[in-house]
């Protein structure tokens, strides 16, 4: 058995699900501290304009924080707004109508923390992709994982383009937008144009 040691990410991209696609058990990172300007709360979308990216909007300080006790801010107006730029920018993909509302439910569940929240998109996305892989979380955090348990904390991040290309090939697909294709965004663009076909790309774009 294979195990990868990871952490959350908000609809995490193409990239992110290349490199776990080669193995068995997937031990989400519960126990870290918050890293700003991540892709923890971030994500990015192909829309008529262009990529766009869509930031889950944080409450109170980030210093040093568990990442398990970072609270979301409803008190902005993010969740309608991001939900209708992905109706806009989705809604006549070919998969959209068959995806569309387990994402929707996830969404406007409204979770407390981003933790709650990721973990909960991230174990819809596995299901979307038809994945085998096993999801564990973290008992505790530590620098250096067990031998058989590979790090990919902070490898594939909004800050080093050069760690994603260690895991992943760009596969292009029909996308709704534009002539020229724009490859990793998050796996909800791939999901909704390719539908069916979204696992094998995944599993062909891995390194």
């Amino acid at each position: 058995m294979k195990s990868v040691l990871v952490e959350t990410q908000y609809l995490p991209s193409i990239a992110y699900f290349s490199a776990l696609s080669k193995f068995d058990t997937l031990i989400v990172e519960r126990y870290e501290h918050y890293v700003k300007q991540s892709y923890r709360n971030r994500c990015y979308i192909n829309t008529a304009h262009g990529v766009e990216m869509l930031t889950v909007p944080l409450a109170g300080k980030h210093g040093k924080v568990l990442i398990s006790e970072i609270r979301i801010d409803y008190t902005q107006r993010w969740l309608m707004n991001q939900w209708r730029a992905l109706q806009s920018a989705y809604g006549n993909a070919p998969f959209y109508e068959f995806y569309a509302e387990d994402l929707q439910k996830i969404l406007f569940k409204k979770h407390n923390f981003l933790y709650d929240l990721n973990l909960d998109l991230l174990s819809l996305c596995l299901k979307w992709l038809k994945s085998p892989i096993i999801i564990q979380e973290s008992l505790s955090y530590t620098t250096d994982p067990l031998a058989d348990v590979y790090d990919l904390r902070n490898e594939i991040n909004a800050k080093n383009i050069v760690g994603s290309n260690k895991y992943y090939k760009s596969i292009p697909y029909n996308q709704v937008f534009g002539n020229k294709f724009v490859n990793n965004l998050s796996i909800i663009d791939l999901i909704f144009c390719a539908g069916p076909q979204a696992r094998q790309i995944v599993h062909d774009s891995a390194l």
